[in-house]
């Protein structure tokens, strides 16, 4: 995995020349050529291969992994092929294009001892924490997903990604804390899905919240996700996030300037790791759509990771 290290934040800022770095992709994919998911440690998997379709850092190992000191997998902690499972598959609807699907139709006893439901890529072990990065991706949440409007509760917890400034199950880790992301439902009544948005210390000590009923999460046509991170306190830490509708215009859902690494932490190390793609929910929601013979998908597809790139970069270059 890329590396981030200690100074990325000034550079990020500008050269030594006082002119702004130019952003720098990093990597890139669209799960074709070569892109294939493999058995990895226990019941996880990993992502090997080369997207030929795209031009130069499209390769799963030697562009995403062995740059930098992070290891990339797919993580379920437990469960079976006949309750979760991810895969590279054509998309639906569209079969000379090639998707990551996630997909969940039951529990299971996983981690924390909880009975869950998990599909997570990892990016963890981070040597060298992120100061900053940004990244895009593209999601399809397909029609049959809208049972879930009538779950008979708000949906508070339905993670599509998480980031870790200092993983907090680490046994020597005092700093912990992550932003996690999700889709939710703001009431018990049948209603339109928004995103949420959290910041936590270690133990789910809740330090900010974010949530956006306004813009409502696209259903049955794919839209992008961009995410900017930048490590830092209640004054200089920040988390922006866009999306844009196919054929759409550019929606910013969060742009939070706050604390984005634990609040007693004098001097965080960056971002250690991340779930840059994410299906993570409980028991009840699963249980409903299993009821309702409707198991839980997302669809990804052009994901991507840059560096020296931030979203006022993204609008000076005509791109917003």
């Amino acid at each position: 995995m890329f590396t981030f290290n200690n100074s990325y934040g000034q550079g990020a800022k500008g050269s030594s020349k006082g002119k702004p770095a130019k952003p720098e992709l990093i990597f890139q994919s669209g799960f074709e050529g070569t892109s294939k998911v493999i058995p990895f440690k226990g019941s996880d998997n990993d992502i090997i291969g080369k997207d030929t379709k795209l031009n130069g850092k499209n390769d799963w190992v030697a562009d995403l992994e062995k740059i930098g000191g992070g290891q990339f997998n797919l993580q379920y902690t437990g469960g079976d092929s006949t309750k979760r499972i991810a895969q590279i598959i054509p998309e639906p609807g569209n079969i000379k294009n090639k998707v990551l699907m996630f997909s969940i139709n039951d529990s299971w006893l996983a981690s924390e001892g909880q009975q869950k439901a998990r599909v997570q890529a990892n990016i963890y072990g981070i040597k060298k924490g992120y100061k900053e990065f940004y990244q895009s991706v593209r999601m399809f949440i397909p029609a049959d997903f809208n049972v879930l409007r009538s779950f008979p509760e708000p949906i508070k917890w339905l993670t599509i990604s998480e980031f870790w400034n200092n993983e907090w199950w680490v046994s020597t880790e005092k700093y912990g804390f992550r932003v996690t992301l999700g889709i939710g439902k703001p009431k018990a009544e049948e209603s339109d899905f928004n995103f949420i948005l959290n910041g936590e210390n270690a133990g789910q000590k809740e330090v900010w919240k974010a949530d956006n009923t306004a813009i409502k999460v696209p259903v049955g046509k794919w839209f992008t996700m961009e995410y900017y991170f930048k490590d830092g306190d209640a004054q200089n830490g920040r988390f922006y996030m866009a999306i844009t509708p196919q054929n759409g215009k550019k929606q910013v859902v969060f742009d939070v300037h706050n604390f984005t690494h634990n609040t007693t932490d004098m001097n965080s190390d960056g971002l250690t790791g991340y779930n840059p793609m994410k299906l993570y929910t409980s028991k009840e929601l699963v249980a409903f759509g299993k009821a309702h013979n409707t198991p839980l998908r997302i669809y990804w597809d052009d994901f991507k990771l840059w560096k020296n790139k931030t979203p006022e970069s993204q609008m000076a270059n005509g791109k917003d």
